[in-house]
């Protein structure tokens, strides 16, 4: 279990920004991808505020292996899911990860 603190919270088997429905996966990879607190923050204004932005990097940067294994397990789950679950493409395309360099707009 990786631990949390006031900027990321536990909640239905996954890791979250406190207070809201920002998946801590999102933000990492964004930040990944060479994003700034910024424009993670206007990407996703429901995080709440800038300050929150740079407390979830802070978290990601200090907890590196946790993280690795998060994001693992994350992916893992998300084969096996499509791996169990024949939906059609188009269903699953939202979901598909970003290559690198591309940028996402939030829905």
């Amino acid at each position: 279990m990786m631990p949390t603190n006031h900027y990321i919270e536990a909640r239905n088997g996954g890791y979250y920004v406190s207070g809201s429905r920002i998946g801590l996966d999102v933000v990492t990879h964004a930040f990944r991808r060479g994003r700034t607190a910024e424009d993670i923050f206007r990407a996703y204004p429901s995080i709440g505020s800038l300050a929150k932005v740079y407390g979830v990097i802070t978290f990601i940067l200090e907890h590196p292996q946790e993280i690795e294994e998060y994001l693992r397990d994350e992916e893992r789950a998300y084969s096996d899911f499509k791996a169990s679950h024949s939906l059609p493409s188009e269903m699953l395309e939202p979901f598909e990860h970003v290559p690198d360099g591309k940028e996402v707009k939030p829905a």
